[in-house]
């Protein structure tokens, strides 16, 4: 059998587990679940807001000026919608795996960086939600100037997500 498998089954000859701050304990496989919610949702995170930026937009250049600003704020409807259900679990999933290592003062530096990136990435998020979209969105023509300032949002959101991808992997080795 798999270690995976004994893991999951609680097999002792291979009980990998790992203590909660309250001395409960978890079985690995949960922790890896943790980290693959983490990691799908900031590749969905990171990958929409790319699409966003380097594929939608250029794209919308095709269509006339009504179909365009339409279709632009469908997408955004929906892009920002999922990412409202996936940035608290991102962040949540950081912070669990964070008090997994022993907590903030026993992480690697790296990991302090990504947890800033997450933070200004969640509040670029909250910027264009709460500012430029609701303008969109509340306008009878909304304006390409809107929709420039949320493309530069977007593009934050990517830098900070590039960067937080280099950081994990700077901090794999450490």
């Amino acid at each position: 059998m798999s270690l995976a498998f004994d893991a999951l089954i609680g097999d002792t000859a291979y009980d990998r587990t790992a203590d909660l701050s309250d001395g409960v304990r978890m079985p690995h496989i949960l922790w890896s679940l943790v980290l693959t919610l983490h990691i799908a949702g900031m590749a969905v995170w990171v990958g929409g807001a790319t699409y966003a930026v380097a594929i939608l937009r250029p794209s919308l250049s095709l269509l006339d000026k009504a179909q365009r600003s339409a279709v632009h704020l469908l997408t955004l409807k929906r892009f920002l919608r999922v990412i409202w259900h996936i940035m608290p679990i991102v962040l949540i999933t950081g912070w669990l795996m964070i008090m997994h290592e022993g907590g903030f003062a026993a992480i690697p530096w790296t990991t302090n960086v990504m947890q800033v990136l997450g933070l200004i990435m969640a509040g670029l998020f909250l910027r264009v939600f709460y500012g430029p979209y609701q303008k969109a969105r509340r306008a009878i023509r909304p304006q390409p100037q809107t929709f420039d300032s949320i493309r530069s949002l977007m593009l934050g959101v990517v830098a900070c997500g590039v960067l937080a991808i280099l950081c994990a992997s700077i901090g794999h080795g450490l």
